[in-house]
């Protein structure tokens, strides 16, 4: 007995000794043995890569400090939904098929001790990667969301779309080495950063997501002289066009004049420090009908930095396996700064730590790419490039860049911030010979003109946006009385009144007679209207913006040519917006769509509340909108005399007088606030009463009889019914909601995305219709014949995965009216089986009564002409057959 308890004395201490062990290396995070490794999770960090596709830009986010597909280490697949990441993955807009992002990258460098170290998360080039997750769980990312607040994401959801990521570019053996550098091993910072990447689908933030970066020095060492940068190649095109890579142009834009106030009377100018790349014509002179044009452009902007006071630097480059056509912008070197060879006579990438960081520092704007045949060799700032290749650079080539700033110190267990946005701008070119015409060199080279013909505004505009969102303007977040920075602007101006202010009066006695001289000014009382337009927040973060209000909860239940849509509007018509503290609830639009893009959708009905916009004459022919709607009864009440009948009377030259004001009125939208009218949207319970402001917040206390069979209030369910539809046309639906806008702050009306949240239906029987009322199973087109043309008639093909596919990847036969659970089997005549479909969708799907047969074999070859006989086999063993002719 006393030996046996010694041995269990013995295996306790040992496990003690473990799980202390074990704890000791998940803490001792700060390790400064440059020979160490965090081996307990070294060989299985977690991986993953997650999707933003809740804006129009579709953009991969990593957890190893890398954005895109080309440098991630998750697979091709989102951490999340399973859904398929798209090859680059930075599509815009969203399924467009365009390609604006091969990879981004994180990069972070500083001195520690007499070290020069820097810290990727891809280099671009070689491929070094050095920042890695923890193992499973500790490193898996984490999913938010501020869509529904019932919703077990929604507990700390700064946007629609969050992901968090946490990183660190401790392990030092998955690093490995750097063969640019004598294959030296990497040598950390010890640092540890937690990634956090927002997007939204409104209309003012659907183009960017904002980047939060949380910097922690997890080492012994001070990091001095820290600097932070953002490395982008983007190779953009059609996703399937293999020379995508080498037509890319980028620049800088240092400042932006925006327009404000009526008619854009009024501006001002901003530095927000754009770091742009785009395709050199926007694909408007392609000649692949196949590829999709890419006329757009992406950017990177820095919006919060730990420091006021820092140097941005934009460095940009085209990487060549031959050092002699490696090529960038680079400065003449002087006696203080003298040049550097970044490796074996290459000016362009910088390999090795000690060339990184001098890039991230160096404190240098690199002209525009179109420039680069405009340097001069007598020009006493930057290098003459090789003239053999200047023309080919300016027009477009493999170029990348790496927007970058510091310096600043992190101290041991200190935590610093970054935030930055990547976002898009749309039309950036509109000319198509805008690249024949000014940018081909030697003939017609004027990139000033090509520059003229860009087109920033829109890529300036969700800039401002960016920074908007991340610190909104006017609004003081720390109730220190700072509200932010703004300016005025003047619009019309008139002298009321002048009076004469005698300052001093001088006698001269040396004249004969004495002359007396007045002096004095004039003081003038003036009549002026003065727009005030916030530019900038109080410097404390809120990653906040204007929302509509959430989309209604529905429900789709189709049948023969009809889909019905059931909906509750409770969420959409009670909610108070974050930005505004307002009910802002305005109505509902109901879409119908082909496919998934947001271009497909059309508009088939929409409710409002009847309320009007009171527009104020502010003089000089000027009118403003300066408050939210007003309901009918409101107007009476507040001008009784004369009294409002119809506020759509009084217009701008006829317009209402008020003591010394003048208004005129529209509608606030369409004003089709009648519910159950023929052929439009109805209330399915028009008598229920409104619930009390009790039960509106707190749903959970409504009476039974007042509440669905399902749960939800009854004085919020609508429907409506769309007919007149093809039973073998597959649809996508949706309902979204919208608001009134803020018209104080200028922002226009706000809707929820049209495409986030949809559902497909085919106007055929439910699965428990079908078995209702026993309708066997049929399929359709049959026969199938290859000349019919299905493509050109939008009945295959269509989705927004198929749209490049060739005609033979995107043949469908359809099955409808199938069980829920059940087998397809297709055979030849001689029984030998050709393709069998397991059918499983869960009866509450609308579309589980139907499948599709992509037309492909069990041995992935294409189906031939012939007769073929088909089952159907029930969960319950009933069998239905039936027969199919294929024409090819």
């Amino acid at each position: 007995m006393l030996r046996k308890s010694s041995v269990v004395l013995f295996v306790t201490l040992i496990c003690v000794l473990m799980l202390s062990s074990t704890t000791l290396g998940r803490t001792a995070l700060g390790s400064d043995n440059k020979d160490s490794d965090r081996g307990f999770s070294a060989q299985t960090p977690a991986d993953a890569q997650a999707m933003h596709r809740i804006g129009e830009l579709v953009l991969s986010v990593n957890n190893n400090g890398t954005f895109g597909t080309s440098y991630g280490r998750g697979g091709s697949q989102d951490y999340f939904t399973g859904q398929p990441i798209p090859a680059g993955g930075c599509e815009y807009p969203k399924n467009s098929g365009a390609q604006y992002g091969y990879g981004g990258s994180f990069w972070i460098g500083a001195i520690v001790g007499r070290d020069t170290l820097v810290s990727v998360g891809a280099d671009g080039w070689v491929m070094t990667q050095e920042f890695y997750p923890d193992k499973a769980p500790f490193g898996n990312m984490i999913k938010r969301s501020i869509i529904d607040p019932n919703d077990s994401l929604y507990e700390g959801a700064v946007s629609e779309e969050d992901y968090i990521a946490v990183y660190m570019d401790t392990f030092i053996k998955l690093a490995g080495s750097d063969p640019e550098d004598g294959g030296r091993t990497h040598r950390p910072l010890n640092i540890e950063v937690t990634q956090s990447s927002y997007a939204w689908s409104y209309s003012y933030a659907e183009d960017l997501v904002l980047f939060d970066y949380k910097i922690k020095n997890i080492g012994s060492q001070s990091l001095e002289d820290v600097y932070m940068g953002v490395y982008v190649d983007a190779d953009v095109g059609d996703a399937g066009d293999g020379n995508k890579h080498t037509d890319d142009i980028c620049g800088f834009l240092p400042y932006y004049e925006y327009k404000y106030g009526p008619n854009n009377m009024c501006s001002y100018k901003d530095n927000p420090f754009i770091a742009w790349i785009a395709d050199n014509d926007g694909g408007l002179n392609e000649t692949n009908p196949a590829y999709t044009s890419t006329p757009h452009v992406t950017a990177t902007r820095i919006v919060r930095t730990p420091a006021k006071e820092l140097e941005v630097s934009f460095n940009w480059w085209i990487s060549n396996g031959d050092p002699s056509l490696d090529f960038g912008p680079r400065l003449r070197g002087t006696e203080d700064h003298p040049f550097r060879d970044f490796r074996g006579g290459g000016g362009g990438t910088p390999m090795r730590d000690d060339n990184k960081y001098y890039v991230l520092s160096n404190g240098e704007f690199d002209y525009d790419q179109i420039y680069t045949a405009n340097i001069q060799p007598t020009d006493t700032s930057w290098l003459y490039p090789n003239q053999s290749l200047a023309g080919d650079f300016s027009d477009g080539y493999d170029t990348r860049y790496l927007l970058s700033f510091g310096p600043f110190y992190i101290q041991p267990g200190q935590t610093l911030p970054l935030s930055f946005s990547y976002l898009a701008g749309k039309d950036f070119h509109t000319n198509k010979d805008n690249l024949n015409d000014n940018l081909s060199p030697p003939g017609n080279y004027n990139p000033r003109a090509f520059e003229e013909k860009l087109d920033f505004s829109d890529l300036a505009e969700n800039a401002r946006w960016a920074s908007w969102i991340y610190d909104n303007p006017g609004i003081d977040t720390d109730g220190d009385g700072y509200f932010g920075d703004s300016v005025i602007c003047i619009t019309d101006s008139s002298i009321l009144d002048s009076t004469i202010i005698i300052d001093s009066i001088l006698v001269d006695t040396t004249l004969i007679p004495p002359e007396t001289t007045w002096y004095s000014h004039i003081d003038y009382t003036w009549d002026y209207t003065k727009i005030v337009q916030w530019t900038k927040g109080d410097n404390v973060p809120d990653f906040k913006g204007a929302s509509p209000p959430p989309a209604p909860d529905f429900w789709v239940e189709p049948t023969y040519g009809k889909i019905r849509i059931r909906f509750n509007g409770y969420r959409s018509e009670t909610a108070v917006d974050v930005f505004s503290q307002m009910m802002d609830f305005e109505g509902y639009r109901i879409y119908i769509a082909r496919d998934e893009r947001s271009e497909s959708y059309s508009l088939v009905t929409s409710y409002d509340l009847q309320n009007y916009n009171k527009y104020v004459y502010i003089g000089d022919g000027n009118w403003e909108l300066f408050e939210a709607p007003f309901k009918l009864e409101k107007l009476r009440e507040l001008y009784p005399v004369p009294l409002i009948v119809d506020p759509l009377v009084y217009t701008r030259i006829n317009p209402y007088p008020h003591g010394d004001s003048l208004f005129y009125f529209e509608k606030q939208d369409l004003n089709v606030s009648e519910l159950g009218v023929v052929g439009g949207i109805r209330k399915l319970y028009p008598d229920q009463p409104e619930p009390s402001s009790t039960v509106k917040s707190n749903p959970e206390l409504a009476k039974p009889e007042d509440i669905t069979e399902d749960g939800h209030l009854k004085y919020y369910e609508y429907e409506y019914i769309i007919d007149g539809l093809l039973p073998n046309v597959l649809y996508w639906v949706n309902i979204t909601a919208f608001d009134f806008g803020s018209p104080g702050k200028g922002l226009e009306a706000l809707e929820t995305s049209r495409t986030v949240g949809a559902q497909s239906a085919y106007a055929l029987p439910t699965t428990w219709d079908a078995a209702r009322d026993n309708e066997k199973v049929f399929i359709y087109p049959n026969p199938y014949r290859i000349d019919a043309g299905y493509r050109k008639m939008g009945l295959e093909g269509r989705g927004a995965n198929q749209i490049s596919r060739p005609d033979d990847r995107v043949r469908a036969i359809h099955f409808a009216n199938l069980p829920a659970k059940c087998t397809i089997s297709i055979f030849t005549l001689d029984g030998d089986l050709v393709r069998e479909i397991d059918h499983d969708i869960d009866p509450s799907d609308p579309n589980a009564s139907h499948d599709i047969w992509d037309m492909i074999t069990r041995n992935s070859q294409l189906v031939v002409s012939g007769i073929y006989y088909w089952t159907i086999e029930s969960e319950d063993g009933e069998v239905q057959v039936g027969k199919l002719v294929i024409i090819m």
